[in-house]
């Protein structure tokens, strides 16, 4: 799916829409807050232009279509990124100012984003690449309905050292819209 045919999707709360490069100045305070970035596979941005190049490759990859969370003001709070790869099959990540945690708003994000995977685009299957120490994220997945199927040991090198991933998979038939 290309970045220009990405559709809006909206929740009770909150717009989900393509990402721009222009989201980069908002989405600095995520990507340079080491907190919100200790689980992520890179380190805390140092500078606004590093962020403005990362937000500037997600914004044109049409491999890793990116939503920005936003609420209703459109400042991009957060984004979730849906990675296809391969047919039927895609990685979903996603990020949030720390400023939002503990409100819902991303599993409400990431239910927009599943229910379109799995109905609009006829996904199979997705699955999330977490931390093992990342509990957060674990409790999140786990309350998606997402399964633990696996360990892959010393998968990552981070800003934190090399680390494992576990690997959640949800498939479209086990999906209950939250």
């Amino acid at each position: 799916m290309s970045h220009d045919a990405l559709p809006t999707l909206k929740t009770e709360r909150l717009v989900l829409r393509a990402l721009r490069q222009t989201d980069a100045d908002a989405l600095h305070a995520v990507f340079s807050d080491p907190q919100t970035v200790q689980w992520w596979s890179s380190g805390p941005h140092s500078c606004l232009a590093q962020t403005r190049d990362y937000v500037a490759q997600n914004a044109s990859s049409d491999d890793w279509p990116t939503w920005a969370i936003t609420l209703d003001d459109d400042r991009a709070i957060g984004w979730v990124v849906l990675g296809r790869r391969r047919p039927g099959v895609s990685e979903i990540g996603y990020i949030l100012h720390r400023a939002h945690h503990r409100q819902g708003l991303t599993r409400e994000a990431l239910c927009a984003v599943i229910d379109h995977a799995f109905h609009a685009l006829g996904t199979r299957r997705l699955f999330a690449d977490t931390d093992p120490d990342n509990a957060a994220s674990i409790a999140l997945l786990q309350s998606l309905g997402f399964t633990l199927e696996g360990r892959l040991r010393g998968e990552w090198e981070t800003h934190i050292g090399v680390r494992d991933s576990l690997i959640w998979g949800l498939l479209a038939g086990e999906w209950r819209s939250a």
